[in-house]
């Protein structure tokens, strides 16, 4: 698809400018302000309001996800790049794959659910989060830092809740097509089937051709064609009782390596293929007792097939887990408390690497305390208690205070340890192939200690939100590919893996004007060969995005974002040691005919992609036999992207 560019500027940047005007009204941002910190957030399990949470939620209303879904209808990475100390790191360059990195503690340590349930298993993999479509958010819910009070051994590094909307929300269809040869079909359709049954069902259909964008062979952007559809059902009787269950089917095949009839520089072909195939399903019920006292259950199971192809070296696996809890929650004076048991199962089986494979069955008790000291004191306790069954008991706490210091401001405290057992989600399998992994002997469990303090201050058409956190990792696991020559050895690491940081975010707005300002600061090091301490790898020291939008409900909305990634350290690139700082601009428009909206974006149009500093291809295979270095710039370059979204 070729677009004009010059005609792609006008369209951007001056028609849609003098269609609309700007009001100034401060009380519409007061209502937005209280409008979000009035939703009720689950990922706590408190299932309290925003603002009285001692612990800090970071809340994506429906509004903001509906901003950026046309920029990627088919995955999530666009979304979850717009949270400040939220990183969307690539992982599996060949085939696409991507992380969820928060905080600057590694992506496997990040704990997605849906709608409360971890249906993307107890670990998710590098292709996940791209195999979620956001049509059907109705907002996404995210705690920064160690959870694991919360959630256990998933929850390592924080936690990312993707709430569904709820039947009787608007049925659309979203058809969308990109200049690098993406196709996007997805479909949301939901109803009231009473007054006490609901469902809602959203299905899609996501093709990607491969692209040699610097035309030396190899596919900078892996091809994929992919189905899914997830189907929910709804009850609630009107008197507290409620259960919400749903199940999920996703097939998808992803090829990358060498384009079709094409030879790399040194006269090989490279063949990098992974076929995946996962079903789910899970249940969340919740019970009034007596009094105040409720019960809750939730349940989910989760079974991933993937055969990979790394060149020649084959391997089959299949990722089962399953999670289970049992609560009682309930209110007595200044204190809002819940006790629960929960057992949490994960299983990994390769035919072809039978070394690795591993069966974890955990049981657990956990508590959680909320005590209001009075109107302008907060406390939260949280402990939790796993009983591995590889290796051993661990005690996770959490303790978290909020403080109303006036009208206008709040400050959070927050401190949390806890810990992950050994799973084979690390970057550098995910890049070649499982087959190349020695036997999993002699680890540890990762522990890990976080503490952050969260300052707010919002008033009319300002809301500032600023933070200073720190985390430690003891026993981290590291991958070695140098110890067996040829193989990846899994081990854990000498030292601890240190995160400081910062974090401001600021929000104005003016009549139907947004801008929102973000800037994250991170310093994360680690043991170095020989000893010392070094900067960890692919970590951006700063980085920061300047939003502006200007919407309307009636007609559309107009968008320019500004985004800068500094520089990273690199340790396995033949080419350099430090990443270059780089800008990224986006232009995104939408205009609403009626029921139909059409949309137009302009995606890095400042072309910064990696070939444009150095070669993907590495001079010579790696001794594991990968092709191309590790990415730390985008892949794709410029990117345009128009699309249809309509009401039905």
């Amino acid at each position: 698809m070729h677009v004009p560019r010059a005609q792609l500027y006008v369209a951007f940047l001056v028609a849609p400018l003098s269609w609309w005007s700007i009001g100034a009204h401060a009380n519409e941002a007061e209502e937005e302000e209280q409008e979000t910190e009035s939703v009720v957030v689950f990922a706590t399990r408190s299932e309290a309001l925003v603002r009285d949470q001692p612990i800090r939620v970071e809340v994506l209303p429906e509004e903001e996800i509906e901003e950026n879904l046309t920029m990627q209808p088919g995955n999530l990475t666009t979304l979850l790049n717009e949270l400040g100390g939220v990183r969307i790191q690539s992982t599996a360059a060949g085939l696409g794959g991507a992380t969820l990195q928060m905080r600057g503690l590694p992506g496997r340590h990040t704990l997605v659910l849906q709608d409360g349930l971890p249906l993307l298993g107890a670990q998710p993999d590098g292709f996940g989060l791209l195999q979620t479509p956001p049509l059907d958010l109705g907002r996404v819910e995210v705690i920064k830092g160690v959870a694991s009070a919360l959630y256990g051994s998933g929850g390592l590094g924080g936690v990312l809740n993707l709430m569904s909307r709820r039947p009787g929300s608007e049925p659309e269809i979203l058809l969308n097509r990109t200049s690098r040869g993406g196709t996007d079909g997805v479909g949301f359709f939901s109803d009231e089937l009473s007054p006490q049954w609901g469902y809602s069902v959203i299905a899609g259909a996501y093709d990607q051709r491969r692209e040699d964008i610097d035309d030396d062979g190899w596919a900078d952007l892996a091809e994929y064609r992919r189905y899914t559809v997830r189907p929910r059902l709804f009850w609630d009787n009107g008197q507290g009782s409620t259960m919400f269950a749903t199940v999920g089917l996703m097939d998808e095949s992803r090829q990358g390596g060498s384009m079709r009839g094409r030879v790399l520089p040194d006269g090989t072909t490279f063949r990098d293929t992974l076929d995946s195939r996962r079903a789910d399903g899970g249940l969340v019920a919740h019970i009034p007792l007596s009094g105040a006292n409720s019960f809750g259950s939730r349940w989910s199971f989760v079974r991933v097939e993937r055969d990979r192809d790394f060149n020649g070296a084959i391997s089959e696996d299949v990722r089962t887990s399953g999670s289970g809890e049992a609560t009682v929650s309930g209110v007595h004076d200044r204190h809002a408390w819940l006790a629960g048991v929960a057992f949490d199962y994960d299983r990994f089986e390769s035919a072809q690497a039978t070394g690795v494979n591993y069966r974890y069955a955990v049981p657990a008790l956990f508590a959680q305390d909320e005590y209001t000291v009075n109107d302008s004191i907060k406390l939260a306790g949280s402990a939790r208690v796993d009983a591995h069954n590889e290796y051993g008991t661990f005690v996770s706490p959490r303790l978290s205070a909020l403080f109303r210091l006036e009208e206008d401001w709040s400050l959070r405290a927050s401190i949390g340890g806890g810990f992950a057992a050994p799973t084979l989600v690390f970057d550098e399998i995910e890049a070649t192939s499982i087959t190349l992994v020695e036997p999993l002997r002699d680890l540890d469990a990762e522990r890990a200690t976080s503490a952050s303090i969260d300052m707010k201050w919002a008033e009319g058409i300002w809301e500032v939100n600023g933070s200073i956190f720190g985390s430690r990792i003891r026993d981290p696991l590291v991958v070695n590919s140098d110890v067996v020559p040829g193989r990846l050895l899994i081990a854990n690491d000498d030292g601890p893996r240190d995160v400081v940081g910062a974090e401001l975010l600021v929000h104005y707005t003016l009549g139907k004007l947004h801008v929102i300002g973000s800037s994250t600061y991170m310093k994360v090091t680690e043991e170095a060969p020989g000893g010392g301490r070094r900067d960890a790898e692919l970590v951006p020291r700063l980085s920061g995005e300047l939003c502006a939008l200007l919407e309307d409900e009636d007609r559309g909305r107009i968008g320019l974002e500004f985004s800068y990634t500094g520089s990273q350290r690199l340790y396995d690139n033949p080419y350099r040691t430090e990443g270059s700082p780089y800008v990224e601009i986006n232009v995104l428009a939408e205009i609403k005919l009626g029921d139909v909206a059409i949309f137009l974006n302009a995606l890095n149009l400042t072309d910064r992609r990696q070939t444009r500093f150095d070669p993907l291809l590495r001079p010579l295979p790696a001794a594991t036999g990968e092709r191309i270095v590790e990415a730390w710039a985008p892949l794709a370059g410029r990117v345009y992207n128009l699309g249809v979204r309509i009401e039905l």
